[in-house]
């Protein structure tokens, strides 16, 4: 077994340092021997090892690879890095399997970067022990800091990174200066994604008692609104508060006297409070804002600049505009000017699906998978449609990609649980469903799995749970619905079945209520149920056969 020894400490490299030494080793012998496992993984690898750049060209990218550094406004994800680390996973377990097992061991690990713990908790649940032994090693840590490269932090989603850089370069710079503002919107950005929002509110308000400059003032109160919108504990959410200084932001940017500065960050504003209104419920002023911002854009600014806001604006109008012909001409817009972002796809994919085009959201899902490093919903989503075209093991294999990718996907864990009962393997669908005991859609996957086992008072407390918890959940009350009538407790099935018609009407729905109703007598409010069946399911056979019966 080959051995080698890697420093981890994030002084040397930043980001991605134990990750950057590990390709140095694995990627000059894949480019020799198996070209095709280097690029198929170019992303990731370019991400994480920028010294390698040369030797691995850029072969899937997308619209802010080729737009300026002012012009590229969208901040990655906090789970970018995951997916960045999956796609490195898949690299080293490739390789190792065609070139033979390697031990590493790692030197610092205690002072790796983010980026490098969250890889090797990746490369240890994903890479066979077999090929791959990791070993710690001595600990000597490096003088100085990380480098200061906040281009790459900023663009590549590194916010740990990114903060602790800023809390360097800060105090260095001076104060209201062209690169203070930049650096201080970099901080507060990566805070917020960090879930450190009181940090990120304390720099802003901060900045705003050293400048009077209107542009980053603007920019300072639509950076406020956004914390208190998209806090990550929804009861520190604030919308109203968000709505004053989203307004500030806006009267501020009005008045900007160069009309494409104007344009540009009045749209930003604009779409800004569009989110802010939704936060609010209302969301056809916030469709009329984007409608706005997108005009806006579109006349003062030139053909050719800010080409990924306006992009942006596009996506989030789709958003808006609900099940609609005109959402999906936004998203093909969208996709037909950026093809390699792969969060299009998924988004359109979505869309299909609710118009009833389920062929052509697979090929837009099975497209998001190709374009990017690996991420969980993509297959997810393709579980449902396989599952919908009786597919069941497909629609497994995907599921259990989805949670191999992210071990934290709850909603995975909910539909592989249902589907388990489904196929009949009660063991799994109940380790699945009692990974969590305080989430009601697990609740139900495990009511569903004592109902299966022939448990139907275990089945009753966990579906009763279940709605203790969200008194909506039409899955729970349907399947108590169902519960009680195979029980014998008529009227109880009844009145869960109504209840779930009243949030959620559907054909099987009607349905089950008509053969409960039947049951008990109400003969022509059964028959009622299953004419509306009908129209709901024209073609459903057994909504046919019932009524010519009746």
């Amino acid at each position: 077994m080959n051995q080698i020894v890697l420093d981890a400490d994030r002084r040397l490299r930043g980001p991605y340092t134990l990750a950057g030494g590990l390709l140095h080793v694995l990627v000059p012998e894949a480019l020799a021997r198996w070209p095709e496992l280097v690029h198929s993984h170019d992303i990731e690898i370019r991400a994480a090892a920028p010294g390698l750049r040369e030797l691995v060209p850029a072969r899937r990218t997308s619209l802010a690879d080729r737009v300026a550094q002012e012009e590229r406004i969208l901040v990655p994800a906090p789970r970018r890095t995951l997916r960045l680390a999956n796609g490195l996973a898949e690299f080293v377990r490739d390789h190792l399997a065609r070139g033979g097992p390697l031990t590493v061991t790692v030197a610092n690990a205690g002072e790796a970067d983010a980026t490098d713990i969250e890889f090797l908790e990746v490369l240890r649940r994903r890479v066979p022990a077999e090929l791959l032994a990791v070993v710690e090693g001595p600990s000597t840590p490096r003088d100085g800091t990380l480098p200061l490269d906040t281009d790459r932090y900023r663009n590549e989603g590194f916010h740990h990174a990114m903060a602790e850089a800023g809390g360097l370069l800060l105090p260095e710079l001076a104060e209201d200066s062209e690169e203070w503002w930049t650096i201080l919107h970099r901080t507060t950005t990566a805070l917020a994604a960090l879930e450190r929002e009181e940090e990120a509110r304390a720099l802003l308000d901060h900045a705003r008692r050293v400048s009077v400059t209107a542009k980053h003032r603007a920019t300072c109160a639509y950076a406020t609104a956004m914390l208190l919108v998209r806090h990550h504990d929804p009861a520190m959410r604030d919308p109203e508060e968000a709505l004053a200084w989203i307004n500030e932001a806006i009267t501020i940017t009005d008045l900007l006297p160069d009309p494409r500065l104007r344009a540009f960050h009045l749209s930003f504003d604009l779409n800004g409070k569009a989110l802010v209104q939704v936060r609010r419920g209302r969301f056809e002023e916030a469709t009329q804002l984007v409608e706005r911002a997108i005009e806006l854009a579109e006349r003062d600014l030139g053909p050719g600049e800010q080409p990924i806001h306006k992009l942006v604006l596009r996506a989030n109008r789709a958003l808006l505009r609900g099940t609609s012909t005109a959402a999906l001409a936004d998203l093909d817009h969208t996709i037909a000017a950026d093809p390699g972002y792969p969060d299009y796809y998924l988004d359109r994919g979505n869309l299909l699906v609710k118009l009833g085009r389920s062929q052509e959201a697979l090929a837009d899902y099975e497209r998001a998978m190709r374009v990017g490093p690996p991420f969980p919903e993509p297959y997810y989503n393709r579980a449902e449609l396989r599952f919908a075209e009786g597919d069941l093991e497909g629609a497994l294999a995907d599921l259990d990609y989805a949670i191999e990718l992210d071990p934290d996907f709850t909603d995975a864990y909910v539909n592989r649980a249902g589907l388990l009962v489904a196929m009949g393997e009660y063991g799994r669908a109940r380790a699945d469903a009692e990974r969590d005991a305080a989430n009601p859609y697990l609740l139900c996957a495990l009511g569903q799995v004592e109902a299966a086992e022939g448990n139907p008072e275990e089945a009753y407390k966990a579906f009763g749970s279940a709605l203790e918890r969200d008194p909506s959940m039409v899955t729970a009350l349907a399947a108590r619905g169902v519960l009680s009538y195979e029980n014998g407790d008529l009227a109880s099935s009844v009145a869960d079945l109504t209840r779930a018609i009243e949030l959620k009407e559907s054909a099987e729905l009607r349905f089950n209520r008509s053969v409960a109703l039947r049951a008990l007598g109400r003969l022509e409010e059964a028959r009622a149920d299953l004419v509306r069946a009908r129209e709901l399911a024209p073609g459903d056979e057994d909504v046919r056969r019932a009524l010519a019966e009746q």
